[in-house]
């Protein structure tokens, strides 16, 4: 059984409903959930009992990507967020990869670790969260007390940086014992690859600091080991080119990611996803303009993220200047969003009191078009 997306009364949609390939991985449509934080793991990071029923409700989306899942103990930054180090958690994403393709989608796990964004009471024996460099970020976190302060974070040695790449191999090949289409290498949004990319966290004065290339360099090896061990043709990436979230910046953005992007060139990935703008899609119109000038420098396949709406999303696809949209908040109240888009239905307004933790309410009970939830 498959669930199905009506053809769109609007012809002008009809970008959004065309196959698209991710590299080894065909998907029906280009209406895309993005990854979505919803902090309802148990606390040793194995996925709940009801985040089945969750990913299958939406598994019309031409992909999901997960909500971010740490690849190690010491990856975690927030209370319940699930993980993909320990044999439990594979067992327990089975199931959910299993209830997606029984209903004829295709996901990817995105791979996160949270590096300087994170709180010691989150790590195992209190231990201090780690970072590129010793700088603490503007920024918090949630814990069993509530939103605190991130703790000081110290630098990581150059040894550890080499384990740390090991960590993502390892969180890619058990994504694929638990039944992934793809993976997504999370280097957006102040987490750890990112806290490395941009000048602001990143203040180091060997191979892994300094000049663009450098600040790059734990990127580039994490894409090099994970395609070598599940195929690039499975891999995505995640970035934020001009992203502030959890105390990020960089004095030359458009400088740095153009580094990035024309070397993820070589690795023949699946796709780019780039957050292009905050959640409302309100970008300064300056930090859009470098999205602009960047989009061509990279020649796989683009997702773009960041409020979009179906008829932008259409647009932006139909001119060529992205591959697919995935779509955040819309999914977490819409389950069917495809089918909304389609048939040019109304939209249920999200209940933000419980996007972060909780039960089933204001997670699996969203109603369907038909009625059902």
């Amino acid at each position: 059984m498959a669930i199905t997306v009506p053809a769109p009364k609007d012809p002008s949609l009809s970008p959004l409903f065309e196959p698209l390939k991710l590299g080894d991985v065909e998907v029906a449509n280009r209406v895309f959930m993005a990854p979505l934080t919803r902090n309802r793991a148990h606390p040793d990071g194995t996925p709940s009992e009801i985040a089945v029923e969750y990913y299958r409700q939406r598994a019309s989306a031409g992909l999901i990507i997960t909500e971010a899942t740490q690849i190690s103990p010491m990856g975690k930054g927030y209370i319940n967020t699930p993980g993909i180090h320990e044999d439990g958690h594979v067992a327990a994403w089975k199931k959910i990869t299993d209830a997606v393709h029984a209903e004829g989608g295709k996901i990817a796990l995105q791979l996160w670790h949270v590096g300087r964004i994170s709180h010691s009471s989150l790590l195992p024996d209190g231990a201090q969260p780690v970072a590129p460099t010793a700088i603490r970020a503007n920024a918090q976190t949630v814990t069993g007390d509530g939103f605190v302060d991130v703790s000081e974070p110290r630098a990581l040695k150059a040894e550890e940086i080499k384990a740390l790449v090991r960590d993502y191999v390892v969180a890619a090949r058990r994504a694929m014992e638990a039944g992934f289409d793809l993976v997504e290498v999370h280097a957006a949004n102040g987490y750890l690859l990112n806290q490395f990319l941009v000048d602001r966290s990143n203040q180091r004065d060997d191979i892994y600091g300094g000049a663009p290339e450098n600040r790059a360099r734990f990127l580039f090896e994490v894409l090099e080991a994970v395609t070598n061990e599940v195929g690039a043709g499975r891999v995505g990436v995640r970035l934020s080119p001009t992203g502030a979230f959890n105390d990020m910046g960089d004095t030359d953005p458009e400088a740095t990611y153009g580094v990035v992007y024309e070397g993820l060139n070589r690795f023949d990935l699946a796709y780019l996803h780039v957050v292009e703008g905050d959640e409302s899609g309100g970008a300064p119109a300056e930090d859009l303009a470098i999205i602009d000038r960047l989009r061509p420098l990279y020649k796989g396949v683009y997702i773009a993220n960041s409020g979009f709406d179906a008829r932008r999303a259409a647009d932006v696809i139909a001119t060529g200047r992205t591959d697919a949209v995935t779509f955040g908040k819309p999914f977490i109240s819409n389950p069917d969003l495809p089918a909304r888009f389609a048939t040019n239905a109304a939209l249920t307004e999200a209940d933000q009191s419980t996007f972060y933790g909780g039960d089933e309410r204001g997670y699996t009970d969203y109603p369907f078009l038909d009625g059902a939830a």
